[in-house]
């Protein structure tokens, strides 16, 4: 089963004028993960697709939605994956890719079928970001061990923490579609603090590892204009190429962020000193 909606696109001016209910409506995507269901958001963000696909007693094959107006949902389109569960596995047109907890797999245009699945008893969550593509680039695995590390942040601070590139320029090939795993170190909670902006490209987050009970608040607009969102585990949010993105939570957590636009360059930022926020 399948289930997909459409997000439109927002200039800055209307969104100082959203409710706490529009911003969310817009926004925020508070259930990915629905029982035997491929869950597909495409936003006209960069047209990036964000998804979540949750296998629990059938595999589940990604069919192209009406939106794409495709033979096949790869027709034109490249595919990055990171499951944040249980072992499970993806198969590409016959070939069976096994994904533990944290672990990637990017996907090229024009592979055919794809289908998700369990592998043994464990239960898999597979988070997925999709972005147009025009050149088609090899299927590639990637580990935790296999990706490019970064330390930042410091304890003081409280933004102490690991960003792992995963499917990034760096480490394969792509053609536009970016994505990484960012893991808060115990008593830090702030992410991407300093804030900054982009407008080569947009972002998506999605946040987990949340301790039961906790949240997140998640901040976006344009730096002299803010504002949030609380999100909860397992929730993602889209992030307009004009927009700020971070977050602090009330404990620490993992995100990962998906990226899409014209630009693969990963320090391409605008910085906005932590001061200048409004």
């Amino acid at each position: 089963m399948t289930n997909s909606e459409l997000r439109y696109a927002h200039h800055p001016n209307d969104v100082k004028k959203y409710t706490t209910e529009e911003l969310r409506d817009h926004f925020l995507i508070p259930e990915l993960f629905l029982e035997n269901t491929i869950k597909l958001v495409y936003s006209m963000y960069d047209r990036l697709i964000v998804g979540g696909i949750y296998p629990t007693t059938k595999p589940l094959k990604l069919e192209p939605t009406e939106d794409l107006k495709a033979n096949y949902f790869l027709e034109r389109r490249e595919l990055g994956i990171i499951n944040v569960g249980g072992k499970g596995k993806v198969t590409v047109d016959g070939i069976i890719y096994e994904l533990n907890n944290k672990e990637a797999l990017y996907i090229g245009k024009g592979n055919k079928e794809i289908i998700f699945d369990k592998s043994e008893n464990e239960q898999p969550y597979f988070y997925i970001n999709s972005a147009p593509a025009h050149v088609t680039f090899p299927t590639k695995k990637v580990t935790k061990k296999e990706a490019e590390i970064v330390e930042l942040g410091e304890t003081k601070y409280a933004n102490k923490r690991t960003i792992n590139k995963l499917l990034v320029n760096s480490v394969l090939e792509t053609c536009q579609l970016q994505m990484g795993m960012t893991e808060l170190h115990e008593g830090s909670v702030w992410n991407t603090m300093p804030a900054h902006t982009h407008e080569r490209r947009m972002e998506a987050y999605f946040y987990f590892d949340l301790e039961e009970g906790q949240t997140i608040s998640h901040y976006m607009g344009q730096p002299n204009e803010t504002r949030h969102i609380f999100m909860q585990n397992h929730q993602a949010v889209l992030s307009p190429e004009w927009s700020i993105h971070s977050g602090v939570g009330t404990s620490n957590y993992t995100f990962i962020w998906g990226m899409a636009g014209e630009n693969m360059d990963y320090g391409d930022m605008d910085a906005v000193k932590t001061n200048e926020l409004k």
